[in-house]
């Protein structure tokens, strides 16, 4: 049995949405685009979405939005995608890194206090994996010392922190389309979210060279729009979406059923939480042997993520994170998406579990 790491859904439907708007001469800026983006900020709960072209340039773009740039610094953690930290630098500011927390595998609130400073302009929690991070705290120390929060939500479209979804939960979240993601547009994209009106029409106006009509151009912007076709194709994906998570979470529980008792560390679901298992990531000692078994009998297997961002050739930090530098030794994602079988999750849990059972 051959079991891919994740899958991406093509039907006809995508398929007819794609060619119409081939068809229909409109590819950017169009009736797709906007009616993505109302559909998308009515599942977060909030106001305002405004689609661009990848979840890099909605961070790179939120940054500009809140006129963060040289000088400034943007707390981060460093167990994450490096896109996370990436555009600060490309504004000149700095990223700070924080410690996780031991269970969730999320930025620790408490180590957001403990990094800030008077160049302080914004925190960028990640919900890493699909669960959300634990916001109240840190939008509470963010409100005392007069910070920005956004949210990177690039790993959980449909996740809910006490009830509210994330995308709703900050001042600007940041959501990723990548073909691996909970729902995709058959290539690169992404969305920001916000409840702020002046915040929203800046977004709109950076990310189309910062005009607000044909060859006026008020302010600094680029080119990140999301293309008519992305558009028409999030739109197919969106309406999945709500089951797609579900058959994640049903996923999830066979495989916590199937490794209980194996010595693995398995993925914690907070009581004020509802995770949405982008990944589903496991914690073992002797990990790269386990990947190796497993490719061993056609079940594909990743690290998300391998080097920790303040490690990276270009981040150059000497700063120590201890619980961060342990994990990565460690971790190790199964296969997972909505379109496994259970025969193939059945497969998973029982090459994981032979291999712990005969290694102990």
């Amino acid at each position: 049995m051959n079991v891919a790491l994740s899958k991406m859904y093509v039907d006809d439907a995508v398929k007819e949405a794609v060619l119409a708007v081939v068809n229909s001469g409109r590819y950017i800026n169009g009736p797709n685009l906007k009616g993505f983006e109302e559909e998308f900020a009515a599942m977060c709960g909030t106001r305002y979405a405004v689609g661009v072209s990848s979840g890099t340039s909605a961070i790179l773009l939120s940054l500009m939005a809140l006129d963060i740039g040289q000088g400034d610094e943007v707390i981060v953690p460093s167990h994450t995608f490096i896109a996370t930290a990436t555009p600060a630098l490309f504004l000149g500011a700095t990223p700070v890194y924080a410690d996780i927390d031991p269970a969730t595998c999320n930025i620790d609130p408490a180590g957001v206090q403990r990094r800030i400073t008077p160049k302080t302009r914004a925190i960028i929690p990640v919900h890493l994996y699909g669960h959300p991070c634990d916001m109240d705290p840190i939008n509470e120390v963010a409100g005392k010392h007069g910070l920005h929060v956004i949210e990177d939500a690039c790993q959980s479209h449909g996740a809910t922190y006490k009830g509210r979804k994330t995308g709703s939960l900050a001042d600007i979240a940041c959501f990723s389309f990548f073909p691996s993601k909970n729902m995709t547009v058959l290539g690169d994209g992404g969305m920001i979210t916000t409840g702020h009106d002046q915040i929203a029409g800046k977004l709109r106006m950076l990310r189309d060279h910062g005009r607000t009509q044909k060859y006026v151009h008020e302010i600094l912007g680029l080119n990140c729009r999301l293309s008519e076709i992305h558009a028409a194709v999030g739109r197919e994906q969106l309406r999945h979406l709500p089951h797609w998570n579900e058959r994640r979470r049903a996923i999830a529980a066979r495989y916590n059923a199937l490794l209980a008792g194996t010595g693995a560390i398995l993925p914690v679901e907070r009581e004020w939480a509802r995770h949405v298992y982008y990944m589903y990531v496991i914690r073992v000692q002797g990990r790269d042997s386990l990947a190796s078994y497993l490719k061993e009998r056609g079940i594909e297997t990743g690290i998300h993520y391998p080097i920790p961002v303040h490690r990276q050739p270009l981040m150059r930090s000497d700063v120590r994170l201890p619980i961060t530098e342990q994990y990565v030794d460690e971790i190790l994602s199964l296969p997972m998406h909505p379109h496994l079988s259970d025969e193939e999750v059945d497969y998973v849990g029982a090459a994981v579990r032979h291999f712990l059972e005969e290694r102990a």
